[in-house]
């Protein structure tokens, strides 16, 4: 369906994240898939960092009890833009988002659903720091609240700049958004302020290496 969707409006399009059987090995994943504007299917990611929580009181969630963490970092290229992926519980490991980086992704997209105990204290903290850090557009992508679910996403989908800036965000129901992604913000960011050049690889290892 999605790879239909793709071709019919001649986009890129980021689906999931979706549970995925690996038929080799029997073991569920919880992957996102990426496909090309003529509906090929051009990365596959696999969420590598499992949900496993226990906030006493409030929530306790254990992924790990029906999924397996995926054991690669993905990113895919696009005639604008190399674009890097996580899936949502992800964004709290700040390797994964400096790998791609290091990789040369000028965006990082990572569908994620995040309750409404960590999504208000954390949603948009982690996204504008993984944005900050590294310096380039971050976006998470939201289902929209059900009351009616099990499980109640935080929602709040949104698009930040290089700088931290939120570009663009929503609410809890159902929307679609639209926001404009202007290459002058990451490179004036990356000329300001040069965090990329001035590493001291010296003092700590670089975490893309090895790879």
């Amino acid at each position: 369906m999605l790879s239909d969707a793709a071709k019919e409006e001649g986009v890129w399009l980021l689906g999931g994240s979706i549970p995925e059987r690996d038929p080799a090995d029997g073991k569920v994943y919880n992957t996102a898939t990426v496909y090309s504007p003529a509906g090929e299917l051009v990365a596959t990611h696999r969420k590598v960092h499992l949900f496993d929580i226990d906030i006493p009181g409030k929530i306790k969630f254990k992924e790990s009890e029906t999924l397996t963490g995926g054991s690669s970092t993905n990113y895919f290229d696009t005639d604008f833009a190399r674009i890097g992926l996580g899936i949502c519980y992800d964004v709290r490991f700040p390797e994964l988002a400096a790998i791609a980086a290091r990789q040369g992704c000028q965006v990082l997209i990572y569908p994620g659903a995040f309750n409404t105990t960590t999504g208000p204290l954390h949603w948009e903290l982690l996204q504008r720091s993984r944005a900050v850090d590294n310096q380039l557009y971050f976006s998470m992508v939201s289902p929209a609240r059900d009351l009616t679910a099990g499980y109640h996403a935080w929602g709040h989908s949104m698009v930040v700049d290089p700088m931290g800036v939120k570009l663009v965000e929503a609410e809890d129901g159902e929307v679609i958004l639209h926001t404009h992604i202007d290459p002058k913000p990451f490179h004036d960011a990356r000329a300001g302020i040069p965090v990329t050049t001035q590493r001291r690889f010296d003092v700590y290892p670089d975490v893309s290496k090895g790879l």
